[in-house]
């Protein structure tokens, strides 16, 4: 079953078209990887979803729901969690404090209640610690719960904003560019961080540069050049492609870059 349609979608920047017809579909419970040379337009077609952009034409459709026009906090609401290309954290809040910032989408509580601190609310946000705790446990950051975000190596912050992601409740999460800054190793553990994430019935939908890792866990490419989609398959599909091979490498090369 279909989670996430994008059908037709297309984003100029001034005299610039970043986005041409895009479509394609992320069945629920899948891990799609969106890629393509530098400029092709993913991270385009990233915020167009998740409302930090507004498509020209086009449709984007979550559960069946039309998602253009809705403000990014809907769209969190709805079910959609992101990180960002560039980390996108509190550097001078702690670990813990980052992570229960994703999930403050989910919790009740007004200004008054917050204020007054009545049982309930005390709850909450017992739970709401717990849910974080727990979101620092999955991707292997519990230790460095009060330490300072912007304290954290790279690659651990790359797994500090997977885990504030996480904690929002998710039932889409899109990565851009995960890997992007981590060693070997690193690279190695946030692929089986990816395939636990898919375990716990969370559908994902990536950006990434590393082709090792993509061709491992993705069961779906759609492959982008100068916004526009030129191919859409399985990796060992996409990895044949003579057209995605030429937008990578040029006519000339006989090689796929994987």
């Amino acid at each position: 079953m279909s989670l996430l349609d994008v059908v037709g979608v297309s984003k100029s920047f001034g005299g610039l078209m970043a986005v041409s017809d895009v479509s394609f579909d992320v069945e629920e419970g899948s891990i799609v990887g969106l890629i393509g040379p530098n400029g092709a337009g993913k991270t385009t077609v990233f915020n167009l979803i998740t409302g930090n952009s507004v498509p020209d034409s086009g449709s984007i459709r979550f559960q069946e729901q039309e998602l253009v026009g809705k403000p990014t906090h809907a769209i969190v609401a709805a079910g959609i969690a992101r990180t960002f290309q560039t980390i996108r954290l509190f550097p001078r809040m702690s670990v813990l404090e980052n992570v229960l910032a994703g999930r403050h989408c989910r919790m009740k509580a007004g200004v008054l209640a917050a204020m007054l601190r009545p049982p309930r609310q005390r709850r909450e946000e017992e739970a709401a610690i717990a849910r974080a705790m727990a979101e620092l446990r999955f991707v292997g950051l519990e230790r460095e719960y009060a330490q300072l975000a912007g304290g954290l190596s790279y690659g651990n912050q790359r797994l500090l904003e997977i885990a504030r992601a996480l904690a929002s409740d998710p039932r889409l999460i899109i990565l851009d560019e995960p890997a992007g800054g981590m060693n070997d190793a690193e690279t190695q553990a946030l692929m089986h961080l990816i395939h636990a994430i898919q375990k716990r019935g969370i559908t994902i939908l990536l950006i990434e540069h590393d082709m090792s890792l993509v061709m491992r866990v993705c069961h779906k490419l759609v492959v982008l050049e100068h916004g526009i989609c030129i191919a859409t398959g399985t990796p060992a599909e996409i990895q044949a492609n003579p057209r995605v091979i030429e937008a990578y490498l040029g006519a000339e090369d006989d090689h796929a870059p994987y």
